[in-house]
């Protein structure tokens, strides 16, 4: 069948996915900084920003997988096409393949925009290599791809990563006394992260804090799995929080939150007056130091080597300011200029990211091996500054936001070597501090229409008491009710123009897969009310053996966050 269009006309939702993944392929910007600006400047309504929300990111998340199915439908190379081709034609597969939206639409509306963002000639190839690529189901993909020899190549083209990033995540698993988990670490970097809050010590309690984000977002808020700082959230836009807005609280993933909590938490022999934070930018796990600092009675320097990092270092951390200096400068010379001086330091050097592809799935896209080779002296000039910077007995915490061998354990296991620290048990405080979670769950009753889009406005609400506790110390959840689109404003920016899906009215502007949009975006939802919730991921506060911490997003829900304790000798 053809399902060639002779339109001009395009739908807005796919017209703002697809400036955003341009923007990201050609100008190397990032999706969690454009797509909010396009969202807003387009006025786009609540239904078609969730949708292009999903496009954006889900298309970017499975991009090495459409690639190898595309090359298997196309008669030319990805890479001789022309940016705008090879968006287009990953965008539609995003549709066929993993949204299922019928072919006559996801087809038809590809095609449409292509029209209108290039001309009548690429429009026919993608066309056609949609309309091959549809011939077979989802599952038959899948099972061409499953014979792909090699397991790492296997693995590289089912969950989508590059493979010298599956061998490398290989390697840390095996580390960790993981290494049966691969798979699992790959479909959970697959998946949209949960949208976390952080109730800012002294500032707002996270009870508090959840209670007002489920009558303000009208949406479910629940404890945290591992942080006692942390309220997790379905859905809605944080940035309309009074808590949010006056830097009580933020948007901060569980993991982010356990690095500062985990290192202000370790038990220290001698004074403990003077905190550092060597590089602190942007500045949440600052923002939630300087809170544990004010109720001590502590004094903490954050530093950050960029002008413009530190104004938002400066934003987070705007209502510590009489116990929070903020400096601008390289963190490799405070070793030299504060030798000694302080009592606990952070060190969050740059790294690949590869903890946080979930967040950010453009990263694995883009990082090559040889980076992780030039940030390497980097972070052991960090380290060490870091160090000199500590006095004898003091506190260093080593954190990056990457599980990889090389910017982890060969970093700080050198700098033992050297008798410059000894290792502390950064795990065993990690379950002190998980154990300080309340459990409790605020939420709101509403009735939504399965495969329709409509969700009908909340009419009561409810206290929903999460009471039974698993092994590990995580709370299980009971009497979930009413989940409907979720929108992750962690991803799009906060303030996206979208809103949760109790205010998301009838869409009806004559689009021809308006219905598949909306099974698109409800279904998981339904999937829940259906009884599908035991396929769920079950998030633990399981931390493993130690000496080091390494958090997992398909073990604790969050990024893969490292943190070494160090004591300074």
């Amino acid at each position: 069948m053809n399902y060639v269009k002779k339109r001009r006309d395009f739908d807005p939702a796919r017209h703002a996915a697809y400036t955003a993944l341009m923007q990201v392929a050609t100008d190397d910007a990032y999706a969690n900084l454009v797509l909010p600006a396009i969202l807003r400047e387009r006025g786009l309504r609540p239904l078609d920003a969730a949708f292009a929300t999903e496009l954006t990111y889900g298309t970017l998340r499975m991009q090495g997988k459409y690639d190898s199915i595309i090359a298997r439908s196309a008669t030319r190379p990805l890479d001789q096409l022309d940016p705008a081709v090879a968006v287009l034609l990953r965008l539609g597969a995003h549709q066929l393949l993993t949204l299922r939206i019928a072919p006559y639409a996801a087809v038809g509306e590809t095609v449409a925009l292509a029209r209108q963002v290039a001309s009548d000639g690429p429009a026919k190839m993608i066309n056609a290599v949609l309309r091959r690529l549809s011939e077979r189901s989802p599952e038959e993909w899948d099972e061409l791809l499953e014979a792909t020899e090699g397991a790492d190549e296997r693995r590289a083209a089912v969950h989508s990563h590059p493979e010298w990033v599956v061998r490398a995540l290989t390697q840390a698993l095996k580390v960790a006394g993981r290494g049966d988990e691969i798979d699992a670490l790959l479909e959970a970097n697959n998946l949209p992260p949960q949208v976390c809050l952080v109730a800012r010590p002294g500032m707002v309690e996270p009870v508090d804090l959840a209670r007002t984000a489920a009558r303000v977002l009208r949406t479910r808020a629940t404890a945290g799995v591992i942080s006692p700082y942390a309220v997790n959230i379905a859905g809605g836009d944080p940035a309309r929080l009074h808590e949010v807005r006056g830097a009580e609280a933020a948007v901060q993933d569980e993991g982010s939150q356990m690095v500062a909590a985990v290192l202000a938490s370790a038990p220290l022999d001698g004074p403990d007056e003077r905190w550092l934070d060597l590089c602190a930018g942007p500045g949440g796990k600052t923002a939630l130091l300087a809170g544990l600092a004010g109720a001590r009675g502590v004094e903490l320097l954050a530093n950050e080597v960029t002008a413009h990092r530190a104004d938002l270092v400066r934003q987070s951390v705007r209502t510590s300011t009489e116990w929070v200096e903020v400096r601008t400068g390289d963190g490799r010379e405070l070793g030299e200029e504060k030798e000694g001086y302080f009592d606990r330091t952070l060190v969050d050097v740059p790294c690949s990211g590869l903890g946080s592809l979930r967040r950010r799935p453009e990263a694995r896209w883009r990082r090559q091996p040889r980076d992780i080779a030039d940030l390497a002296p980097l972070q052991r000039e960090l380290l060490a500054a870091a160090i000199k910077a500590t006095r004898p007995g003091g506190i260093v915490g080593y954190a990056t936001c990457s599980p990889h061998v090389a910017e982890t354990h060969v970093v700080v296991q050198e700098a033992i070597a050297k008798g410059l620290v000894k290792p502390l048990d950064a795990v065993e405080v990690a379950r002190m501090v998980a154990s300080w979670r309340e459990d409790f769950a605020f939420g709101r009753v509403s009735d939504s229409l399965a495969g329709t889009g409509k969700a009908g406005r909340a009419n009561e609400e409810v206290d929903c008491c999460f009471t039974p506790v698993n092994e590990a110390g995580a709370a299980a959840e009971t009497g979930r009710q009413g989940d409907v689109v979720q929108l992750d404003g962690e991803e799009t920016g906060l303030a996206n123009g979208s809103a949760p899906a109790e205010e998301a009215g009838p869409d009806t502007d004559g689009h021809a897969d308006e219905v598949g949009r909306a099974a698109a975006s409800v279904q998981p939802a339904q999937e829940k009310a259906a009884g599908a919730e035991a396929e769920e991921p079950q998030f633990t506060a399981e931390f493993g053996q130690g000496p080091f911490l390494q958090l997992w997003p398909h073990v604790n829900g969050t990024d893969a966050m490292f943190l070494a304790l160090l004591e300074v000798q």
